[in-house]
């Protein structure tokens, strides 16, 4: 049977038979903040990074300290999240791949939640951008646009470097995009409901372009900004594939060039400290409305971003920077407040969790691992590591301590985190480590699903990676 005839089997097996509804299920808010890194406050990903909103919210469940993307780009990331399965299930690896032809037959997590007595609602940037799926919805608010800066300031040098764009708004929050989003979702949260709900806020920010209203870039002096601590050498004990993912020439050269370093830095701090007061008002909305009390909270970020290491920019790598991405829950009943999970878990693991909180059936198409028993008890013994896929037979592997890379061409790279946080010294040539490289590799995808067709009229969103000579 061809692997999409299978997957659709399963699937529609999987939603056959809907449990009885009841009038206490959990309500569900799920939350994602668009390119959101570990530079938040209770991820320590930056010294300089501010998020009260989102540390405070961190505190009220529990925290996951080693949370993972299934794929460092939107549309990928997005429909593992959203669908249960990975990349190398669905063949959606990059981001112009429309998910939908491929995967018409696929019950996405609202739709899982409606086929069960849900009423499911959204709005922002939950499916990539132009790949929205009106049927995982009741009701949807797709998002809009933002003021743009002044002339003045986009012509500014210092404003963009190559297609890295950022600059100061003299505009009100309640001008832009996410703040209307939020709008939206607390007059949901505040409107009488006869079923329990699935509501889905997608928050753009920090995604590009960094333009935010000023109040957020005085936050971030430039005088006083850390830059990211970066290795001259870093790309030297990389093969070509790995030197091509990062691109050197590319991104990180223009920002050096134009001297514009400090000021995306600066640009990418006020853009999460304006995307952290939009999850602040919408918690507010939360607490403030009748259901607070019985509302499980997910916030999770899509993936990482690269803003200089390993000489890279943007997300589109397999290392940590672009691979770790935030995630909490909180489950009222189940998570104690201020809990920390360190064991790691990617992002295709939300589906069956929320299903279990729910009460929903698990199917066994889902590639996942409910992590329910880490939120009743963050200590016990894991056994998954985080999966990721950037592009056909690209894969990472990343335990507590460990990261393992092939790449398409066989070519690999070992970190090793306790000693190494910056994945700075690439291990896998070594002998010393050869039982570890061995003992990651088992935990590499064994099958790849062919590539989904491309959009054509947006495959030119993908970088283009030029080769690149192996670096002395």
């Amino acid at each position: 049977m061809p692997r999409f005839a299978l997957i659709s089997l399963l699937l529609c097996y999987a939603v056959s038979n809907p449990v009885v509804q009841s009038a206490e299920r959990p309500n569900v808010l799920f939350i994602a903040v668009d390119d959101l890194n570990d530079w938040i406050g209770c991820l320590g990903g930056h010294p300089d990074g501010s998020s009260p909103n989102i540390d405070a919210l961190a505190k009220r469940g529990c925290l996951f300290t080693r949370s993972y993307c299934s794929a460092p780009a939107c549309n990928p990331s997005r429909v593992a999240i959203m669908t249960g399965m990975r990349p190398t299930t669905t063949g959606i690896y990059v981001n112009p791949q429309p998910w939908k032809p491929i995967l018409k037959d696929a019950v996405t997590l609202p739709q899982h939640f409606m086929k069960h007595g849900y009423h499911a609602a959204g709005c922002g940037k939950i499916f990539h951008g132009g790949y929205d799926d009106d049927t995982s919805w009741n009701q949807y608010l797709k998002k809009g646009g933002d003021p743009k800066p002044t002339q003045a300031v986009l012509k500014d040098p210092h404003s963009k470097a190559g297609s890295i764009i950022w600059g100061v708004l003299d505009n009100e929050d309640s001008e832009m995009n996410d703040y209307k989003m939020v709008d939206y979702a607390v007059d949901f949260l505040n409107q009488e409901h006869d079923k329990p709900f699935f509501l889905a806020c997608g928050i753009y920010r920090p995604h590009m372009p960094w333009q935010v209203p000023r109040k957020y870039y005085d936050l971030f002096p430039r005088d006083k900004i850390t830059l990211p601590e970066v290795l001259e050498s870093d790309l030297d004990d990389l093969s070509p594939a790995g030197v091509n993912m990062a691109k050197p020439t590319g991104d990180h050269a223009n920002i050096l060039k134009s001297d514009n370093w400090r000021h995306a830095v600066q640009a990418y701090l006020a853009s999460v400290r304006f995307a952290d007061e939009q999850v602040g008002r919408l918690i507010r909305g939360l607490d403030n409305s009748k259901h607070g009390k019985n509302t499980i909270i997910v916030l999770w970020g899509d993936h990482g971003w690269h803003l200089g290491e390993k000489h890279h920019w943007r997300k589109f790598s397999l290392w940590e920077e672009a691979c770790r991405a935030p995630l909490m829950i909180i489950a009222p009943g189940v998570t104690s407040s201020g809990s920390k999970c360190g064991r790691t878990v990617d992002f295709v693991d939300v589906y069956p969790t929320l299903s279990e909180l729910c009460g929903l059936p698990i199917g066994d198409h889902l590639d996942g691992e409910s992590v329910v028993s880490l939120l009743k008890n963050p200590d016990q013994a894991w056994e998954h590591p985080a999966i990721t896929s950037h592009g056909l037979k690209n894969d990472a592997v990343r335990t507590e301590r460990w990261r393992l890379i092939r790449y398409k061409d066989g070519s690999e790279e070992l970190y090793d985190h306790d000693n190494d946080p910056m994945e700075w010294k690439n291990l896998a040539a070594n002998p010393e480590f050869a039982n570890v490289r061995k003992e990651l590799a088992a935990w590499l995808p064994t099958s790849h699903a062919p590539e989904a067709p491309y959009d054509r009229s947006k495959r030119a969103q993908e970088p283009k990676r030029k080769s690149v000579k192996k670096q002395r």
